[in-house]
Parts: C-alpha cells; sequence; structure tokens
C-alpha cells in the first residue's frame, strides 16, 4: 500500500493536474542590443514583449516566441551588462532545446557559418537529432529536427526565416543535476513520466527522459553530473512549467509543498500568474497560468513595437524609459516594406 507522501511523489493518485510542459524559459544576457539582434534576426524569433524585470525595473525583460507568443514557445531575457559570464554547472538548466522542422538542420548550420554562430557537431538523441550552439553570450541552445504536424499550436513566425525553417517552440531542457532521484519524483508528481535513457554524448553521464503531455516543450531531460557551475551571462534563470489555469497552478502549488519543498504565493505577472520554488537541486521552476497571454495588452499585428509597462510601473514610465538604454528592433526587408506602405 502506498501512504500519501508517496503518492504525492510517485504522481499517482488524486493529484494535481499534469503539466501539458514548459511554458517559458528566462535566461540572463548582457548587451541587449546583440541579444534582440541574435534572436529576432539571426535565429528568427518574434519579439512578443519588449518590458521591464518587474523585480528590477531598471532592467530589460525581452520576451521571443512565435507568431502569436502560444504558451511553451517563449524565451525570455534579463538583460544584466554589469554581471559577469555565468558557467554551467550542477543544480542548473543546462540546455534549451527548440523544435524546428525535419530537413532544416541544413539551413541552420548555412545560416550559422554566415553569421559566425559558435555551433557544434550534429548528435543523436533518443532517436533525433540535435544541433548545439550558442548565443553570443555563451547560452548552450539546441534545435531538434521533429516532424510539425498540421495541427500544431505553435504559428510560424517567417519575417526572417522561412516556415520550413523557423523555429516552433521548445522542444526540451536538460537538468544537470548531482544527485537527481528527488528531482525524478518531483518531475513525476508534476505529471511528466520517466520514458528512457541513454548516455548522454557530451558527459557520457547518464541521461534520463521525462516527458509531459503536450505537444510543445513536452520534455525534461536530466543528467547525473556533480560539476560547478556559478550564474551570470549566458545561463538560466529559471524554467517555467504550463499550470494552465489558477486551479491548476494551485493544486500543483499544493502538491509541491506537500513534498517539502517552498512555493511562493501566487504572483500577477500581467500576462501570467506565477508561483516560484527551488527544487531539491537548486534549480529554480515556475509555475505559470496560460492567461491573459502576451496580446492581452497590445494588438497581435503590434506585439513588442513599443515599451510596455505592466500595472502600477506606468505611472513611471519617463523616469523608468530614461534608465534603459536605446534599442532597435531588427526589421526585415519585408517589415521595411510593410512599413513604408502603411
Amino acid at each position: 500500500m502506498t501512504d500519501e507522501s508517496e503518492t504525492a511523489e510517485n504522481g499517482s493518485g488524486d493529484g494535481p493536474t499534469p503539466t501539458p510542459g514548459i511554458h517559458h524559459v528566462t535566461c540572463v544576457t548582457g548587451d541587449p542590443q546583440r541579444n534582440l539582434d541574435f534572436w529576432v534576426d539571426t535565429l528568427g524569433l518574434r519579439l512578443v514583449k519588449r518590458s521591464i524585470n518587474q523585480d528590477d525595473p531598471g532592467t530589460y525583460h525581452f520576451f521571443y516566441g512565435d507568431a502569436e507568443g502560444t504558451p511553451g514557445t517563449s524565451m525570455t531575457f534579463f538583460p544584466w551588462t554589469d554581471l559577469p559570464e555565468g558557467e554551467v554547472g550542477s543544480g542548473q538548466v543546462s540546455r534549451t532545446a527548440f523544435r524546428v522542422p525535419e530537413g532544416s538542420l541544413d539551413f541552420w548550420e548555412d545560416r550559422f557559418d554566415e553569421r559566425g554562430v559558435d555551433y557544434d557537431e550534429r548528435e543523436e538523441r533518443f532517436g533525433e537529432t540535435v544541433l548545439p550552439f550558442r548565443d553570443p553570450d555563451g547560452l548552450p541552445i539546441e534545435l531538434v529536427a521533429v516532424e510539425i504536424p498540421d495541427d500544431d499550436p505553435t504559428t510560424a513566425w517567417t519575417a526572417h526565416v522561412p516556415e520550413s525553417a523557423a523555429i516552433r517552440g521548445f522542444h526540451s531542457v536538460t537538468l544537470w543535476i548531482a544527485d537527481p532521484e528527488r528531482t525524478a519524483r518531483l518531475l513525476r508528481t508534476m505529471g511528466l513520466a520517466e520514458t528512457e535513457s541513454e548516455a548522454d554524448a557530451a558527459t557520457g553521464d547518464e541521461r534520463t527522459r521525462f516527458a509531459a503531455g503536450g505537444p510543445v516543450g513536452k520534455y525534461v531531460d536530466v543528467v547525473e553530473a556533480d560539476r560547478q557551475g556559478r550564474s551570470g551571462r549566458g545561463t538560466v534563470h529559471h524554467v517555467a512549467f504550463q499550470t494552465p489555469t489558477d486551479a491548476d497552478q494551485s493544486a500543483m502549488r499544493d502538491a509541491v509543498a506537500s513534498m517539502g519543498l517552498r512555493p511562493t504565493e501566487q504572483i500577477d505577472r500581467h500576462w501570467f500568474r506565477s508561483v516560484y520554488f527551488r527544487e531539491f537541486a537548486g534549480v529554480l521552476f515556475e509555475l505559470a497560468t496560460a492567461d491573459p497571454g502576451y496580446a492581452s495588452d497590445e494588438p497581435l499585428d503590434e506585439l513588442g513595437e513599443r515599451l510596455v509597462l505592466p500595472g502600477r510601473f506606468e505611472e513611471r514610465r519617463e523616469a523608468i524609459k530614461a534608465g534603459l538604454p536605446d534599442v532597435t528592433v531588427p526589421r526585415s526587408d519585408a517589415e521595411f516594406a510593410a512599413n513604408r506602405a502603411d
């Protein structure tokens, strides 16, 4: 017979509604203009929100995603120019992987060659082909070639890259964990099922895959790795998982707390509502609702065009803008032509 604590940890019984997968990943960058140029122009993601760090309003917060900012597609950044370069180690998200259409990795390697992007040889992982690379801050990223179904919930943004190669949301995150057993129990509590294991191509350590039920951002890979790291530029700040409704989030918060972790109260982040906690190995997790979404305060065709200051920050607009560096969102030739026509 299984007692209540075992039921919570194993994700069985009357547990929370399983998470569909990753909602967003937030990282630390240095120069904000360089970050915009790379993620918009080189990688072809859409800037779906230009805002501030609500806990540090003197810093930008950039959100990049698909054409509509669909949950499971947004990579976000805090540009802290005075932070030193970080180093990935245990207790961190070590890799963030995006889905791209099958057959598109040649396009990406050619693009990286043209633009001087630092990338590695392709790897085979769990039957899929992976292209590892790094952004200008050294952040480890991967593209994974997958079949994109006709009913996929993401919408390609094609201002800078063709639809046949466009990034279509998250594939997975990889966690480096010195002692992964308790993290694995937490993931099962959150509704992810352990599927398979193999030796990690980069480190030789064991990699175990956990899968959520949603179509985007459904995988979390846990690699048993004991190596020193430090936070800073080029590292992940936190990973957020989807808890679509307030009720889903509340139930997941209770389940997490029942395991001895210490989740925050719900915090209104304007485009979603959030709960934060550090899992057993120290990785910062967030639970994020689906609503109200990035288009709740801007027309869909104007996402990212202006600085959006949520809630109480609007009354401080002039002072906040004065403290932020000027940035320019990269435009494609097609966007320039459309703007001239308007």
